[in-house]
Formats: C-alpha cells, structure tokens, sequence
C-alpha cells in the first residue's frame, strides 16, 4: 500500500512528493529533522519531539517551524496509513529552495512528512567504536540536522565489521553516541549516560529513561564502555536495547539487571503515557 507523504501541507500520493532540486536539504544539507515513533497508528511522544524540533531549527537559525501545522500532518499521514504494530514517522524540516552555494533562498521552508513502516531491533545489539571523533564544540553539536554524511560513514563502518551500530567517541577522547542513538553503560554499579555537553543529542528515550528509571549523566572516557558490566542504547524506534558486544567483545551480561529493571521501566510508563 502506497501511504500519502505530507509536503509543505498537502497530502499527495508518493509518486507525486516532490520537492524543488534547489532545496538546501539536498543541496547543503541546511536542515532538521526527527523521526517519532508510532504505536498501532499513535505517535508517541509527539510534544517533545516537535519540541525539539523547534529547538533544532532555531539553533540552526531557521525560521519557526509551524509545530501545529506539522502536529496535524502527521495526524493526516498516520490516518491514512496501515496501522502497523510499530511504525516510524519522519519529519524533515529544510531551509527551502536556495542558490547553487551556502546562501539560503527566500522562497521559505520545506517540510515533509513520511510514514512507513518499522521493523523491531533484535533482542540485543552489536556496536562499534568508530575512529572519527564526534566535536562537541561544532556549529551542530546536540542538533539533530540532516547533515548526516559523517553518520551515514560511520554506520557503515560498523556494519562493515559486524556492528549494528557506531558508536563515537568526542574530540576529549570521552563517550558520545551512536549515529542514532545515545548510550548508557554501568560501571561501579552506577548507570551513567554522557552529558549533553559531550556533544551527544538530547534524545527524547534518553530523557525519559532518566525521568522514569534514573542514572546519572556523566562525561566517561571511551575506555568505559569497554570496561562496563553492562550497556544499553536508547532511541525512538529501539526504545532501551542491551549492548551485547563491543567491538566483537562480549559485556559480561546482556542484559543486566540494570538494563532490564530500565527496559521493565520504559515499556510499563511509555504505555500509559502515549504523549508523556
């Protein structure tokens, strides 16, 4: 079944979403974005990620997105959607049509809405410690921006060595993220998860992890994650998924206790609470 994709507040069907060549999304990658997860046809956690979209288009010095209006597409393409068990929705949000360099048009924004379906993560997950450090002092430090080139290199660089996921370390040789993800690890029996000012994005299952199980934020050398008893990552779509191996080698459990009272945790609150 073709689902209609919204496109700068119309619903049209797939073959016909188009945006203009010129757009800085594609040219420059001069935009944000998020992707929100969907439960039998219910976003969740639609506030905190149109929040954060917002955020993200204001540190980039984009103009406002209008979050009602984009609220409300994604209300249209989920409606006329399957209603999957778990879908995944994203929501670009560009600079608009621009000139052949760095200079943004005047045209206005783009925004596009898609919704397919999502497959679930495996059980456990395998990650990779890639070479290329995250900059937490850079321009787009904690912005989820569509320059996603340096992630879309280390994913596969993972991939290529049998991980699931990238995992970066930043330019003070301290844990960050993943390329999608954020993680926590336990050591000392304390669960700690980088600081913001690693360079890691503020992720929406990170915050609520923290608020509905607790932990610690922390900046820990990479040579933590080697060392953990236990690890875990966290985004929309994986909700807390245990870290099995770490470049090939083993954790020593996975999951932990603590990974599963924090798995235990998540799924009872994030059930009750469709928007929390």
């Amino acid at each position: 079944m073709a689902v209609p994709i919204w496109v700068n507040g119309d619903l049209v069907d797939p073959e016909k979403a188009v945006v203009s060549v010129f757009d800085h999304g594609l040219m420059v990658g001069d935009g944000v974005f998020e992707t929100i997860k969907s439960v039998e046809g219910v976003a969740f956690a639609l506030t905190r990620h149109l929040d954060r979209l917002a955020l993200s288009a204001k540190r980039m010095d984009l103009p406002e997105p209008d979050v009602a209006s984009i609220a409300d597409g994604v209300r249209r393409c989920l409606a006329a959607a399957p209603k999957w068990p778990l879908a995944r929705i994203r929501i670009t949000y560009t600079s608009g049509p621009g000139p052949l360099g760095s200079d943004r048009g005047s045209d206005g924004p783009s925004v596009i809405i898609i919704v397919g379906e999502q497959k679930p993560f495996p059980a456990t997950g395998d990650v990779t410690v890639v070479p290329w450090p995250r900059n937490e002092r850079g321009a787009l430090a904690g912005v989820k921006s569509t320059s996603y080139g340096d992630n879309a290199k280390a994913l596969a660089y993972a991939k290529e060595r049998g991980g699931g996921e990238a995992i970066f370390e930043n330019l003070a040789g301290d844990l960050c993220e993943g390329t999608g993800s954020n993680i926590f690890i336990v050591t000392g029996g304390r669960l700690i998860t980088p600081t913001l000012a690693s360079g890691c994005l503020a992720g929406v299952t990170r915050a609520l992890t923290l608020e509905w199980y607790g932990g610690e934020e922390a900046d820990v050398p990479i040579s933590a994650l080697y060392e953990a008893e236990e690890a875990f990552l966290t985004s929309t779509t994986r909700d807390v998924q245990p870290i099995h191996l770490v470049n090939g080698t083993a954790l020593p459990q996975a999951p932990g206790p603590i990974t599963l009272a924090a798995m235990k945790a998540f799924a009872e609150r994030s059930a009750a609470d469709i928007d929390p």
